[in-house]
């Protein structure tokens, strides 16, 4: 018998260190060759780390959430055969539960309370305003109501012997009495408010938990997608400096086109949506603003614009916002633009998007559909210099010709990098969008 380590590999496109996101087995598990051991991310995407051997798990090299280097360890096997392992030049590794990475402890809920003449919704932790009234001399020097502190379980309760001489005569165990005194010290007010609440929950047959105080916490570690969504996110606010510019859209016309469309050829080509003709109506607008189809190398000050629209269509999953992207969007009519936006969506979704899929984009929409509000104030996808935001499509009174008539309105909340795009330009190329959505027949006269 032998161990034979895997080790992280290069993944390519110079990258050098990626996060563990998941991970598909344990110390001790029997696994087969070319089973998948591992899920990373990269900037862009989610890699599997499949094994190269069968064997069983002897231990894993990092925890979920650490960023790992190409060339480090991943995980060790024990294999039938000398295996590929040399300790003379590679460190022991602790299996998971022991090199987990350790974390402040915080308590997150309180056991239910054993008291003798009261039911266990008493346990509740009582409200700073019901435990004790505001006094000064418990530490905070400033007359407020103390804050009472709920314990962990197990942890051993603070109080005077005349308190806990009290509470034995309630019936009340101090475990689960929130204490307002110095260091979370149990006062005879906060047992009294204790031992009042529960005698309140049992006259009445139990509380209404709708206005119960809660004192529980959860710590979400901000691990894979989400923590680069959230570099990202952070990089595009520090680096850029964002403006905003809302246009109202009378998509009236266009709506009547889409419903007409998808009744003559929903059936063979598929149906329509917004989305499509607004991607087209960009397509069309970059043409004559080169300028915000571009991308901003803030380092060498250099703006590359481009002739080819790669549009990125922000989508979201499971994991958070993901943009992929519709590669030569000025080649594709609406009906090839609608079922790419389709397929990639389903890709971004299922996990399955490569690389490629989620990188080099020159502009992007984003929308939330249904949920798209009035106004947005969307964030660039750095290092592009404009985002094209889509709000709720809506039926509204309007005055035409002096009369109050129904029309289905629109707002785009776009956003520019006022780096390279002034603010003149940039309401030109949003009202450009916006007359070729208001008379659709346009986006299809060149």
């Amino acid at each position: 018998m032998g161990i034979h380590v895997i080790k992280m590999p290069d993944i390519g496109e110079g990258i050098a260190e990626v996060e563990l996101v998941a991970w598909h087995v344990q110390v001790g598990d029997m696994v087969a060759e070319d089973q998948i051991l591992a899920d990373v991310m990269t900037d862009k995407a989610t890699v599997e780390i499949p094994s190269s051997v069968a064997g069983k798990v002897l231990a894993l090299g990092g925890t979920v959430g650490q960023v790992m280097a190409v060339g480090s360890e991943v995980i060790r096997i024990e294999v039938d055969g000398p295996g590929n392992y040399k300790p003379e030049s590679a460190p022991a590794l602790a299996n998971t539960a022991q090199a987990a990475i350790k974390t402040e402890a915080k308590p997150v809920a309180v056991e239910p309370a054993k008291v003798a003449a009261a039911p266990a919704a008493a346990a509740a932790s009582v409200p700073a305003s019901q435990a004790a009234p505001a006094r000064h001399g418990n530490g905070n020097g400033n007359g407020k109501a103390p804050v009472a502190l709920v314990r962990a379980p197990g942890d051993k309760p603070i109080a005077s012997p005349s308190v806990r001489r009290q509470a034995w005569d309630l019936g009340v165990e101090l475990q689960f009495v929130p204490g307002t005194g110095m260091g979370g010290r149990i006062t005879h007010e906060d047992l009294q408010a204790y031992a009042q609440r529960a005698s309140q929950a049992q006259a009445g047959g139990s509380m209404d938990q709708r206005y119960a105080q809660r004192v529980d916490e959860e710590t979400v570690p901000v691990i894979g997608l989400r923590r680069k969504i959230a570099q990202k996110m952070q990089e595009s606010k520090r680096r850029i400096p964002h403006f905003t510019y809302v246009e109202e859209v009378d998509m009236t016309e266009l709506e009547a086109l889409r419903t007409r469309l998808n009744a003559q050829h929903g059936k063979t080509r598929g149906r329509l949506t917004v989305l499509p003709f607004i991607a087209r109506a960009v397509v069309l607008a970059v043409r004559a603003h080169p300028q915000i189809n571009a991308r901003y190398d803030d380092d060498a000050a250099v703006a590359t614009r481009y002739g080819a629209v790669h549009l990125g269509i922000a989508t979201q999953t499971e994991g958070g916002l993901m943009v992929p992207v519709v590669r030569h969007a000025e080649t594709l009519d609406l009906w090839a633009c609608a079922n790419e936006v389709v397929r990639l969506a389903e890709a971004a979704r299922s996990g399955k998007a490569s690389r490629d899929e989620l990188s080099g984009s020159t502009i992007t929409i984003t929308s939330l559909g249904a949920l798209g509000g009035i106004v947005t104030t969307p964030v660039i996808n750095h290092p592009e210099v404009a985002i094209v935001g889509v709000n709720r499509l809506v039926e509204r009174p309007m005055i035409r010709n002096g009369a109050v008539v129904a029309r289905q309105m629109m707002n785009l909340s776009s956003s520019f990098d006022h780096r390279v795009v002034d603010g003149m330009h940039a309401a030109e190329f949003v009202q450009l969008i916006r007359g070729y959505l208001e008379c659709p027949a346009t986006l299809f006269v060149e």
